[in-house]
Order: structure tokens, then C-alpha cells, then sequence
């Protein structure tokens, strides 16, 4: 097996596993508050205590991934294109 089949082959199971887990699980965590919702704030004492809600996810603490954005996305102009 050449090196080029095998980089192929590599991208491919990649690009294989990436689209199973978007179909098994379409929300990730959020970058921003890493799945909190929230940010941490600390009082005087040090003590942890919830902040404002994450803009990104408004509180949620998920996201929609990319490639299922990009699914999504195809389907819809599909769709619309066979009416």
C-alpha cells in the first residue's frame, strides 16, 4: 500500500467517524463555558458562585456541531430545490 492510499484511507475513516458521531449526537459541548451554561465568578471569600449566562449557547450549555449544521443545511436546499 503507497503512502497516498494510505493518507486516503486515513481521511476517509476520519470523515467516516465524524459524520456517525454527528448523526448519534448533533449537540456538543459549548467552547465558550465548556457545557456549564454559565460562567464562574468568585466572591471575596473565594467561594465559587454561578455568573451571567453564556451568550453563546444563551445558558444552555450546547451546540449544534459543524458538520451537522452543514447536513442540515444540504437538506434544506434540496428540499427546496424539488418542490
Amino acid at each position: 500500500m503507497t503512502l497516498g492510499m494510505l493518507a486516503t484511507a486515513l481521511l476517509l475513516a476520519l470523515t467516516v467517524r465524524y459524520a456517525v458521531k454527528c448523526w448519534l449526537k448533533p449537540f456538543g459541548d459549548c467552547r465558550k463555558c465548556d457545557g456549564m451554561g454559565h460562567d464562574l465568578r468568585f466572591d471575596r471569600k473565594g467561594k465559587p458562585k454561578r455568573g451571567k449566562d453564556c451568550r453563546h449557547c444563551d445558558g444552555y450549555g450546547i451546540r449544534v456541531r459543524a458538520g451537522r449544521r452543514m447536513h442540515t443545511r444540504a437538506q434544506r436546499t434540496h428540499r427546496d430545490g424539488t418542490r
